[in-house]
């Protein structure tokens, strides 16, 4: 029950921020110096099987990689994401959005609502990813999104706009 709450909650939250994000216009008064995301960083605390996700079920393809650091480089040619391991994984913690500054969840888009349902049914097969909810309408629509989590915990939204 509290789970579905919690979800319900974050689906208001998601809602919420989308309206209010549709109706504000351009601040005119100011120069737009943001051309869009370059790349994002994800701390991780299983690496390969991270990685493996990336780029075996969802595409990516590896740019580099550094031992030392240790992290893998990977792109899709839309986003880059940079993959690092967590130094001491005993010493983690869970985020909460509620408590934490950080990334509460990256969200990728899928071009179609079809795509997003075959999408759920590609992650359905893999053991190592958690489906916090199937693919369902954000708000009252027409946009529909489903949320995972990566084999290292992160959350993972995929949105489909609608039109």
């Amino acid at each position: 029950m509290l789970k579905k709450t919690v979800l319900a909650s974050i689906s208001s939250l998601l809602l919420l921020s989308t309206t209010v994000i549709a109706d504000v216009a351009p601040n005119s008064n100011v120069k737009n110096w943001v051309g869009g995301v370059d790349h994002l960083g994800l701390t991780v605390s299983d690496l390969d099987s991270s990685k493996v996700f990336f780029t075996d079920v969802l595409g990516f393809k590896v740019l580099g990689s550094n031992p030392s650091y240790p992290a893998y480089f990977l792109s899709n040619d839309k986003i880059t994401i940079t993959l690092w391991r967590v130094k001491n994984d005993e010493k983690r913690v869970e985020f909460n959005r509620a408590e934490n500054v950080g990334l509460h969840h990256l969200a990728l888009s899928v071009e179609s609502f079809e795509k997003l349902a075959e999408l759920h049914t590609h992650l359905k097969t893999q053991s190592n990813i958690e489906i916090e909810f199937a693919p369902e309408n954000l708000g009252k629509g027409p946009t529909k999104h489903m949320m995972i989590r990566e084999p290292s915990g992160n959350r993972i939204e995929f949105i489909a706009r609608g039109k």
